[in-house]
């Protein structure tokens, strides 16, 4: 293959594996009807594969850096086919549980092979495409299995079945990929569980990190409760909904990304915090009015927050690491990123049977505001620390 059409592969495997991961949201209410679990349980099932996946990335994670990016990224896809195969077959949430789990462990194998793999091609827009493909995987797998489940047939089974197909093509197309890291030694230290991050990373990193935990915290509540929440407080119940909810998150965040890409990682890392603020501020106003429109508006704006300050922590970090360093720097970043996907989803889930869906989201958006000004604060720090250096 070109490098031109390596990334696009690469990107389009990416988005895949992040479309089947969102592509359970819609079908949550379904589940819940069928085998009547709690909203504890949905939080389960959803934050069973976030914790899969870091397991993953603190094991597996770095190990392309050793044995190369295809050899990686062909046993997460044939683990990620064999996850469509459970949710196809799923009779009860035992099912569900141990499809999330194998899709969540394949997903991070894949996650840092297929991201330092793109760097490797081009430092520029490898570090857009991890950003871009990502959020519009999400909206793809929660919007298309959604419009699957009310206008198509088997709508427990269809999307599973066509990701499996795409998940065979592409291990298919994989010989053609050329390998773009020497093997190197040191494969089975590697999977012994760490985060790496290489020295010159440390500082954008800790900056980074609050903002980065916000909006991942954000991802998590949408593809969990959020569709809940919307329901109970707009008296709003189609099927619709959690994959309309969930592509206006995402795809308002990867317009963003491709909107500034062309902005200092530094300014775009700040408007994207400020947006985020924004966003949740105008959700906490819906929650309250019930006014779905709101609901909408906001989200669109917490997306722009979330795609832009994703993609300002992403282009301000993972250039500093060097080739060799790439995977384990990106499987570091990631396991930062999905521990704030799952952990603040997974207790709200647990906060929700006791103080119900309105005050845990109270909780939720006074957390994730506490964050973005934290984030703020380190900013305005190393931008007056790089003044007085000046």
């Amino acid at each position: 293959m070109s490098p031109r059409l390596s990334l696009a592969y690469l990107a389009f495997i990416l988005l895949c594996l992040l479309a089947a991961s969102s592509a359970p949201t819609p079908l949550y209410p379904l589940y819940q009807q069928a085998w009547g679990f709690s909203p504890a349980m949905l939080t389960l099932i959803f934050g069973i594969y976030a914790l899969s996946l870091l397991l993953a990335l603190l094991t597996v994670g770095k190990l392309s850096d050793h044995l190369g990016r295809r050899p990686v990224i062909a046993v997460a896809l044939v683990l990620e086919g064999l996850a469509m195969g459970l949710f196809l077959q799923a009779q009860n949430v035992a099912w569900l549980i141990a499809a999330r789990v194998l899709q969540g462990f394949a997903t991070g194998m894949a996650t840092s092979a297929l991201g330092a793999a793109m760097v490797d091609r081009d430092k520029t827009q490898g570090p857009l495409l991890n950003s871009v493909a990502p959020l519009l995987g999400m909206a793809a797998g929660a919007l298309g299995c959604s419009v699957l489940v009310v206008y198509g047939p088997w709508p427990l089974r269809l999307v599973y079945a066509l990701m499996a197909v795409l998940f065979v093509v592409q291990l298919a197309l994989l010989p053609w990929l050329s390998e773009s890291v020497s093997r190197a030694p040191g494969a089975l230290a590697s999977l012994v569980p760490a985060l790496q991050v290489p020295q010159q990373a440390r500082a954008a990193l800790w900056q980074v990190l609050p903002v980065d935990i916000a909006c991942w915290a954000l991802g998590g509540f949408f593809l969990s409760l959020a569709p809940s929440l919307v329901s109970a407080a707009t008296g709003l119940a189609s099927h619709l909904l959690p994959g309309a909810l969930v592509a206006t998150l995402t795809v308002a965040g990867a317009l963003a990304i491709y909107r500034l890409r062309q902005h200092n990682p530094a300014w775009v890392l700040r408007f994207g915090t400020l947006m985020l603020a924004f966003g949740v501020v105008l959700l906490l106003l819906a929650v309250h009015t019930g006014q779905a429109a709101l609901f909408f508006v906001a989200t669109l704006i917490a997306g722009v927050g979330f795609g832009s300050s994703f993609s300002g922590a992403v282009r301000s970090v993972i250039p500093l690491a060097h080739a060799h360093e790439r995977a384990a720097l990106m499987s570091a970043f990631y396991v930062l990123s999905y521990l704030a996907f799952c952990v603040p989803a997974l207790l709200a889930g647990l906060l929700v049977k006791r103080f119900g869906l309105v005050v845990t989201s109270d909780g939720y958006a006074t957390l994730l505001l506490v964050l973005c000004m934290l984030s703020a604060l380190a900013m305005w720090r190393a931008s007056d620390s790089a003044r007085s250096n000046a």
